[in-house]
């Protein structure tokens, strides 16, 4: 099953508002329309421009759509997000300007997806019972976890209701969920069919994980970098040492050249966070020169013969 791009199809940006992909569904249904049209091929494109105003026109399919869309690349087999399952229910031939949909259009709204105003008329088909209810909640993972290849097990509350539609209490749900390569602070995950059940035979509701990356003791994040402080002493600093330094994956000799410079970076490449391709960012080691707290009388003496061994003045471009 490919992934199709409904934008793309009708020629708008993902950005378009309701005129505008109105506007390009009635310019490109008339041009395609079988009755009219002798362009090459007229039928399926008609087909697909009917499928692409069906999903685009309602703003909540267009909001599931675009929940999904992020996952897909048009043309290529489509797999949806983590926990993502599709409804199924194929399309159903019906005339021109009623459905024929595609496989990709009913595996996300099923086969009553159908029907919100096509301006070119066709008939609308309800499904029974009403919608659970979605869940929302946040999901703290360590930096660590978003490298792994492991599943986490998440625990929530599920609103239940009975078949009038009255709330009878909560019910405790666990699932365990892969968290996808790329996730950022904040990132919104849509798990599909997770939330409340349906009433009267309407579908569940969805899951939404708000990640939350959760403070690291030794790495900031930017972006999909990372970033590490490297204290090195005075004399580390000045003739040059190797440090082994951590990463979220075990640990690297980092060489410091003689004569480094505090707040210096120097890049490890690869070894950042991952992005949706599944390509590492990169690991900035910051260098920090850090003096001892405290001196013997032995030390200050030989920091007195430094200096004036030295002759460096910090401060001469204050003089310029």
């Amino acid at each position: 099953m490919d992934f199709k791009d409904y934008y793309k199809i009708l020629g708008v940006e993902p950005t378009a508002d309701e005129k505008a992909i109105k506007t390009a569904y009635r310019k490109l249904a008339r041009k395609y329309h079988p009755d009219v049209s002798k362009e090459r091929d007229a039928e399926n494109h008609f087909k697909e421009v009917n499928e692409a105003y069906e999903a685009l026109s309602s703003p909540e399919k267009r909001a599931e759509y675009d929940e999904l869309r992020k996952y897909g690349q048009h043309g290529r087999p489509f797999q949806g997000p983590p926990g993502w399952e599709s409804r199924g229910g194929g399309g159903g031939g019906a005339d021109f300007g009623g459905g024929d949909f595609s496989d990709f259009f009913s595996s996300i709204f099923g086969s009553a997806g159908r029907g919100n105003g096509n301006p070119f008329g066709r008939g609308q088909q309800r499904s029974a019972g009403r919608r659970g209810q979605d869940v929302e909640m946040e999901l703290a993972i360590f930096l660590e976890e978003t490298l792994a290849n492991e599943s986490k097990k998440i625990s929530f509350q599920v609103p239940q209701y009975n078949a009038a539609g009255q709330r009878t209490g909560d019910t405790t749900k666990t699932l365990n969920v892969k968290i996808p390569a790329g996730v950022t602070d904040g990132e919104r995950i849509r798990l599909k069919g997770q939330g409340a059940p349906g009433v009267g035979g309407g579908a569940n509701g969805d899951l939404y994980l708000i990640i939350r990356l959760a403070p690291h003791p030794l790495f900031d994040v930017e972006g999909h970098d990372l970033i590490i402080t490297v204290p090195l002493a005075p004399w580390e600093a000045a003739l040059g040492t190797k440090v082994e330094m951590p990463t979220l994956t075990g640990k690297v000799n980092l060489t410091i050249r003689p004569d480094s410079q505090s707040g210096q970076r120097l890049r490890i490449k690869g070894m950042g966070l991952s992005n949706k391709q599944g390509q590492r960012g990169d690991l900035y080691a910051q260098l920090k020169v850090v003096m001892p707290t405290q001196s013997s009388a032995e030390a200050r003496e030989l920091w007195t013969k430094l200096s004036e061994k030295a002759g460096f003045n910090p401060r001469t471009q204050w003089s310029k």
